[in-house]
């Protein structure tokens, strides 16, 4: 019986082709022994599943601390306004996904960028004067988190660095670090209500700087730039030739005292790419909705990265289709008053927090103006028997059944982040539960003095 003897052969610079030869062999099927190798297993993980560390998951992770049992827990530490159901998205958003279930008409697969008609609704949505918008000009993703990797993706090529806050979203980091992507952490001010320190940025940039990001609404700070401010930071990047990726996903979920200003309605000549989603303004961030719009009046960025954004998007062929085919009564429906209240919650929620925290010696809460949360100083000096913010929220769950995120996760150290969107009475009750935690282990300056020295 003949057989079939497979070898790769290749040579130089030509790729290895297949040559197949019959080799007899009797009545038995014979393969050829390849040549010097011992066939084995040799499985391991890709160098980018080793680069891609999470910074909040690798600190919470090893907090090994169980909560206290006679209390109840209280989670200030997670970014999802679902969690608790007293922020629920409104009924039109809710009746426009069902609607479109039921129309059994987007079950198929979407062109990878989005369906052209949701791309006009996004467009027209944020269209303006300022900075106008068409269909082409809006990339359809699975959530703000795409978004922001797929706009890394195009900008930023290993080796090359960005720019980013302190403190700031960890994603950034994660993202870019399994991209071979180096990280420059540009610094906040909390005396300056977390405004960017416009000197040390500026001091970051080189010839390897691929972008800046500017998260406005910030997480974790809560902050709000203000239209002066967004200019001086344009005229870095527009001195430096160096393109925005405009983190934007709680653009409007600003405090009535203040002013959202979308950072591509203040600059003509600066190319932006603005990352937003329907996750924190509808609160559905399970529904995985996000967008990246385009800003590129200078046409600065060109076909290059247009085309280089539909080529990434092709990896995993866009995002829900369901959502999708709603997306249009979602935006254009939902009712004004829907956003009012939400965020009446959380700035009455804001200036609960912040009133109760100010008044607990040894803490210093900055000011939130916008988004869903907010940053506290820990005066460690007066807490000498902690070695850190870590430790500190550790304690905190473990004798007050309270968790907040210590800011080591957002690379600023001794301070903590207080999420807002928990009920009222939860949040005066774990502002309670903090007050009577520091009150214990407080040190005035001569204690803090004498304690360090027993050690």
């Amino acid at each position: 019986m003949d057989s079939y003897l497979i070898q790769v052969n290749g040579r130089g610079d030509h790729a290895p082709v297949l040559d197949v030869h019959l080799k007899s062999t009797g009545n038995t099927i014979s393969p050829g022994k390849a040549k010097g190798r011992k066939p084995r297993w040799a499985v391991r993980a890709s160098e980018m599943s080793k680069k891609t560390f999470n910074p909040v998951r690798a600190i919470v992770d090893s907090m090994k601390v169980e909560p206290n049992p006679k209390k109840a827990m209280i989670s200030l530490s997670l970014g999802d306004p679902t969690v608790f159901g007293n922020l629920p998205t409104n009924d039109e958003v809710t009746r426009a996904v069902k609607e479109v279930l039921d129309s059994r008409q987007y079950n198929g697969y979407a062109p990878s960028v989005g369906y052209q008609s949701c791309r006009e609704a996004v467009a027209a949505y944020y269209n303006c004067p300022e900075a106008p918008l068409e269909a082409q000009d809006v990339i359809l993703t699975s959530g703000c988190s795409q978004a922001i990797e797929l706009a890394l993706a195009v900008l930023a090529n290993p080796g090359q660095n960005i720019l980013v806050p302190r403190p700031g979203f960890s994603l950034y980091k994660t993202l870019a670090l399994s991209m071979g992507i180096e990280v420059k952490l540009y610094n906040l001010l909390p005396e300056k209500a977390w405004e960017i320190d416009l000197e040390h940025l500026e001091s970051l940039v080189d010839e390897k700087t691929a972008c800046l990001i500017v998260n406005n609404p910030s997480n974790p700070c809560g902050s709000v730039f203000s239209k002066s401010h967004l200019q001086e930071i344009l005229a870095v990047a527009s001195r430096q030739c160096v393109p925005i990726l405009a983190d934007e996903i709680y653009g409007d979920m600003v405090f009535a005292d203040c002013k959202y200003e979308p950072i591509a309605t203040l600059s003509t000549n600066v190319p932006i790419l603005s990352c937003g989603g329907l996750a924190k303004r509808w609160l559905v961030p399970g529904w995985r909705m996000g967008w990246i719009l385009i800003h590129d009046r200078r046409d600065i960025f060109g076909n290059e990265i247009r085309d280089g954004l539909l080529r990434l998007s092709q990896r995993i062929l866009g995002p829900c289709t369901i959502v999708q085919g709603a997306l249009e009564r979602i935006l254009h429906r939902t009712p004004p008053e829907f956003y009012h209240n939400t965020l009446s919650i959380l700035k009455s929620n804001a200036d609960l927090c912040y009133a109760a925290l100010s008044a607990i010696p040894g803490l210093q809460p900055v000011r939130p103006a916008g988004a869903m949360y907010l940053m506290v100083e820990i005066e460690m000096e007066h807490f000498p028997e902690f070695e850190n913010d870590v430790e500190f929220t550790e304690r905190l769950i473990s004798e007050q059944s309270v968790f907040c995120l210590p800011a080591t996760c957002f690379e600023y150290p001794n301070f903590f982040r207080v999420v807002i969107t928990v009920p009222e009475e939860m949040i005066l009750e774990a502002c309670s539960r903090i007050q009577e935690f520091c009150e214990m282990h407080y040190q005035g300056a001569e204690g803090a003095q004498d304690l360090e020295c027993d050690k």
